[in-house]
């Protein structure tokens, strides 16, 4: 029996494309049964979170976008990591101030399973219509550990992490196409960093599809370097976002004729 107040809440945009544009950890929502027994605020969930990555993935492709917090469950993680049941599944954070109940537990895995299956069906009628499909899985990453004031270890941080690690090799024409675009625009006036899986790889669904269709797509895992906002305060940097936005607009426009020659 579905438990009321534990639903997941996502937003699936069709269009006639063989990409796909992710922004599974955007969202900010925790049913109101749930959030009783979560300890952070507000403010130290947004923290962690990836907020106006939906904005950044409103591209003319087709959509995912997670509107529930990855602190109710992460669809990032696998089922034995997708509720942060312990500190060190959570950037050492003590997440619920009492134990899940355990029908609670079952609710959300049987939501991730759910969901992960939804997303399978999708892709496959991807595949079927065009032979292919390309994911931008679009998250944003803290680079002030220590604090607001912290000075960005530019070396260690790129702007764009692009995590390509878990694709096939017959991506690497892809990956490459892809990389060398944003060599072509400039964000906020400066030449874009983009540097392949210095942060981070992929996450667990980045692996899970390509382990089912690895053959048939390339998930591009795109971690945005936390300038488009206060990382500590939450506070937007709108024209900011915008650029990001836009960035992703080119760069796909300027792979259009690359797309078109694809054959698997």
């Amino acid at each position: 029996m579905f438990i009321m107040g534990l639903e997941i809440l996502y937003q699936i945009k069709n269009q006639e494309s063989p990409m796909w544009s992710f922004a599974i950890h955007d969202g900010h929502h925790i049913d109101e049964d749930f959030l009783s027994y979560i300890s952070l605020s507000d403010k130290e969930r947004l923290r962690e979170e990836d907020p106006f990555t939906a904005k950044i993935a409103d591209l003319p492709v087709n959509q995912f976008i997670v509107e529930t917090s990855r602190f109710q469950l992460d669809l990032n993680r696998d089922l034995e990591n997708a509720v942060y049941l312990h500190p060190d599944q959570a950037w050492g954070l003590n997440v619920f101030r009492a134990n899940l109940p355990s029908n609670y537990l079952l609710e959300l895995y049987k939501q991730h399973q759910s969901i992960y299956y939804t997303i399978e069906r999708h892709l496959s009628t991807t595949i079927k219509k065009f032979g292919f499909f390309i994911i931008l899985d679009i998250h944003s990453y803290n680079a002030k550990r220590e604090g607001a004031e912290q000075e960005i270890n530019k070396v260690k941080n790129p702007q764009i992490n692009l995590g390509t690690y878990y694709n096939h090799d017959k991506w690497r024409d892809l990956i490459d196409e892809f990389r060398s675009a944003f060599n072509k625009f400039k964000l906020n006036d400066e030449t874009i960093d983009v540097r392949e899986n210095v942060k981070f790889k992929g996450g667990n669904l980045a692996q899970h599809i390509i382990n089912q269709y690895g053959e048939l797509g390339c998930v591009l895992s795109i971690e945005f370097r936390k300038d488009f906002m206060d990382e500590w305060s939450g506070e937007p940097y709108m024209d900011k976002i915008a650029a990001i936005n836009q960035l992703l607009k080119n760069v796909l426009q300027s792979m259009n004729s690359y797309l078109q020659k694809i054959q698997v």
